[in-house]
């Protein structure tokens, strides 16, 4: 796993990025043990700033209230400002050697000092330890927000029990191989992606799926690194290594999450680059001006009300919240077994006009069985199966899985001698020197075999052999329980146009999509086509957002093409999860309904966030520069408009 940059870096923006906020997640790789490490969550740090401050405001209190000589009073408050804000003082002269001048240290630098100059002690402490104290809370609220993630990243196994023989050994994930065999005790994490040989066991999938309810498990069943094995003794057998196993790609899948910013966070960015000059600027206009203009101003009374106005207009509520609140967010995405792959997707969720289902694996459950085998022209219905079982042999496609086990016995390979897979048509094979056809109408059309047509709710396989009609096999599909309820959802939500595409033949795919209440099918489509649908859709789109969902390694290029791509995690190919923007967990297309209300939802709060900040700043603003406002008023304006706004983000973790 390639791990070596910063994943979410950069979370903060323009004049406010903070080194406690640049990277709401610093995670480190290291060869030896590829452990994600958390950096700013440490609870000694928030003790060592809590002690900091408390002794500040000691000294503070004892400056204000005690009647002492002018030199120690001064002495006092100068100890206090600089215990509680010294660090932001230097930290600003590091970022003024580096070029990047107006960012928030500057600005409340730039305020306390001017207010120390002027004679005002006390409030120029008071600002600089009511903003440490808010900055303190606002770094334990983002850690909550951190959570959800955290826990995500503690999938990650620690080792794995390798068998060697008849023994056991403890050794890195990263050692074991394809092929090996490991034990997974009660109580342990399964290292890595494999299939039960020997036990049985009920496992918790809810760090991957978010689903609360225990999945049992059994000999010849799948199971994913990442899930819990909670009673049972298991031996598995490993089919990938650790690099490519589920838990290394969804941890991949988070370090990206952050690298894409949804166009709300660009624009604050570019805001914040431009408005931190401006304000600076209209402060030393209002300290300047008015003093130079009008006979009874004086110079302390308008740099007063200049360094208050800079106070005020310290950006950070909005260049915090903005990208927290699309944190919070993907967190609350995760809670629930959705990984968004970064907040420009979140956002673009919330503006849905057109969905578009794949069917096989997507609203189906991709479990494919053998229903009925009609056999032709003096075959026996067990040779038709047999020859469209080795036919099928070298496919790794669902439905040739199903014929493999509806076969039931080995197949001995070497009767086979050439084998071609026709996208879209079926497979042509070599089966002791017949020449084996086994796919669908348009393979036999294309060949000029005459077959026959059925209106059985299933796939039909035909199957001819030297150029000869011998039957059909019919693969039967059932409709998810979930999906029915997802379309309906969607619809509910004012979803204008829900489509289905799908490789299946019409009469199969209209009876689905009657089922489910979908208006619009394109059936029997090449996974070329299929693109080629989508840009007409995307023609017919007026304003909003196409969501294209799907699971098969044929779904990569629609998923690729659409605004947003989402792919089943559970049993969706690897292709369709490295394309997809979204990627279900749970392999329910509910999911994605409760994707799209959190795509709202966090949406909402960004705009709450932005008037809440913006309407308060500009009457702050306004009061400070007549004089009315004064530096208590100019903290809530900054600091407690900033933790509100944080904690408003935060309720995104919260909702269920």
């Amino acid at each position: 796993m390639q791990n070596n940059k910063r994943p979410f870096e950069r979370f903060g923006c323009g004049s406010c990025a903070r080194d406690a906020k640049e990277s709401f997640l610093n995670a480190n790789c290291d060869s030896d043990s590829c452990k994600l490490s958390f950096e700013n969550d440490d609870s000694d740090k928030v003790y060592r700033r809590i002690i900091q401050y408390g002794i500040s405001a000691i000294l503070f209190a004892i400056a204000l209230l005690f009647n002492l000589l002018g030199y120690i009073k001064f002495t006092l408050f100068f100890i206090s400002y600089i215990i509680a804000g010294g660090d932001v003082v230097l930290k600003a002269t590091k970022n003024i050697l580096k070029g990047q001048i107006f960012d928030e240290y500057f600005l409340m630098s730039i305020a306390t000092i001017g207010a120390f100059a002027i004679g005002e002690y006390p409030e120029s402490v008071a600002v600089m330890l009511f903003y440490q104290i808010g900055e303190l809370l606002q770094d334990i609220a983002v850690d909550r927000s951190k959570r959800s993630i955290k826990e995500l990243m503690n999938i990650r196994p620690d080792y794995a029990n390798l068998k060697i023989g008849y023994e056991i050994k403890r050794v890195s994930p990263q050692e074991v191989r394809p092929g090996d065999v490991i034990i997974v005790k009660p109580g342990e994490k399964i290292p890595l992606d494999g299939k039960v040989i020997e036990g049985e066991s009920m496992v918790d999938t809810s760090a991957l799926t978010g689903e609360s309810v225990l999945r049992e498990v059994y000999k010849g069943a799948d199971v994913l690194s990442g899930f819990i094995n909670k009673n049972g003794l298991l031996t598995i057998e490993v089919t990938r290594e650790f690099a490519e196993s589920t838990v290394s790609k969804i941890l991949g899948l988070i370090d990206e999450a952050s690298s894409k910013k949804a166009p709300t966070e660009k624009f604050m960015t570019k805001f914040a680059k431009y408005y931190t000059p401006i304000v600076v600027f209209l402060a030393l206009i209002i300290a300047v001006i008015p003093p130079l203009i009008i006979p009874t101003a004086t110079f302390k009374e308008f740099i007063y009300r200049a360094l208050i106005f800079l106070i005020i207009a310290c950006p950070c509520a909005l260049v915090l919240s903005i990208p927290l609140s699309f944190f919070a967010g993907i967190g609350a995405a995760s809670k629930n077994g959705i990984l968004v792959k970064g907040s420009n997707y979140l956002e673009a969720l919330s503006d849905v006009e057109t969905v578009v289902f794949d069917k096989t694996g997507t609203l189906t459950k991709g479990v494919f069985k053998v229903t009925e085998i009609k056999s032709v022209n003096s075959i026996s219905r067990d040779a038709l199966l047999e020859y469209a079982a080795y036919a099928e042999s070298f496919s790794n496609h669902p439905i040739a899985e199903s014929i493999l086990k509806a076969y039931g016995k080995e197949v001995d390979r070497s009767k086979i001698k050439k084998y071609e897979e026709i996208s879209g048509n079926g497979v042509r094979a070599n089966v002791e020197g017949k020449e084996v056809l086994v796919g669908n109408a348009k393979l036999m059309k294309r060949e000029n075999i005459d077959c026959v047509t059925g209106d059985s709710t299933g796939t039909i396989i035909h199957v001819a052999i030297d150029n000869k009609y011998c039957g059909y096999i019919l693969i039967s599909d059932e409709v998810k329980e979930d999906s029915s309820k997802a379309i309906e959802s969607l619809k509910k939500m004012g979803i204008k146009r829900i489509v289905m595409l799908t490789g299946d033949n019409k009469t199969v795919s209209d009876k689905i999509a009657a089922s489910l209440r979908i208006g619009e099918v394109h059936s029997q489509l090449l996974p070329n086509e299929k693109v080629g649908v989508l840009e007409k859709l995307y023609a017919d789109n007026k304003k909003g957002k196409l969501i294209f969902v799907g699971d098969g390694i044929n779904d990569a290029p629609v998923l690729a093409r659409s605004d947003v791509g989402v792919a089943m995690g559970g049993i969706g190919s690897d292709a369709a999860i490295e394309a997809a923007d979204v990627v279900l967990m749970t392999d329910e297309p509910s999911k994605l309904v409760t994707a799209i209300k959190i795509s709202k939802r966090t949406k909402l709060i960004v705009w709450e966030n932005i008037l809440l900040a913006l309407g308060v700043k500009v009457v702050v603003l306004a009061l400070g520069a007549l004089g009315v406002a004064t530096m208590w008023e100019a903290v809530f304006a900054d600091v407690g408009v900033a933790l509100l706004a944080v904690l408003n983000s935060l309720r995104l973790l919260n909702k269920k």
